[in-house]
């Protein structure tokens, strides 16, 4: 029969780390929350322990050919959408600078680095993330990056229907301080674990 792996530590064989949409393009939102600095501190420390990095990324064309669309209520900064002011059905006309959609170059991701381009919130849906996990026979995943309320909470939703064991990792999370404040300590509490570097850190140890 199976049973529950132990909650106090974490086997580096079987562990990955995903980070979510840490990318330049986001870089000043990522810096202002203060998560730059846990998370390539955790990242470094994952590679020297043998554990698996997966950089999710948005990769979207610019044409909108691939947009969503999903109608929703409030933009981004959740303000209402109105006839004068619609929903967009294409990507704003801003333009991205060369490697804009690429990580943060202090992560240095590299060919050891796992790739996963996505066109939607979910890091799971329509990538390579759950084939490549359990072709590593990933059985834990923890996940950093943001926006926590946004993205890393449908990637966390996903993983855990997926049966992975997920560890949300705080202090290495981004995105507007009140979601993500309430995911943080409300809802992921509710369906995974919630751990600072220094407890992952120690669980690896």
């Amino acid at each position: 029969m199976w049973t529950r792996p132990p909650a106090d530590r974490l086997d580096a064989r079987s562990t990955a780390l995903l980070v979510f949409d840490m990318l330049e393009i986001y870089r000043e939102a990522i810096e202002r929350s203060g998560a730059l600095g846990p998370a390539v501190r955790l990242v470094d420390a994952c590679r020297e322990a043998g554990v698996i990095v997966c950089f999710a990324r948005a990769d979207h064309r610019a044409d909108g050919a691939d947009f969503t669309r999903v109608i929703a209520d409030t933009d981004p900064q959740f303000e209402p959408w109105t006839s004068a002011r619609p929903q967009p059905t294409a990507p704003a006309p801003v333009p991205v600078p060369p490697g804009g959609y690429r990580s943060l170059r202090e992560f240095g991701q590299g060919e050891r680095d796992f790739d996963i381009p996505k066109k939607r919130w979910s890091a799971f849906h329509g990538t390579a993330l759950d084939v490549t996990l359990r072709a590593q026979n990933i059985e834990t995943l923890l996940v950093i990056g943001g926006s926590t309320h946004v993205g890393v909470a449908s990637t966390v939703y996903a993983a855990r229907d997926l049966d992975y064991q997920v560890v949300v990792v705080r202090d290495g999370c981004t995105g507007h301080e009140q979601p993500r404040n309430f995911f943080l300590d409300t809802v992921f509490p509710r369906m995974v674990r919630v751990r600072t570097v220094d407890e992952v850190l120690g669980l690896l140890a």
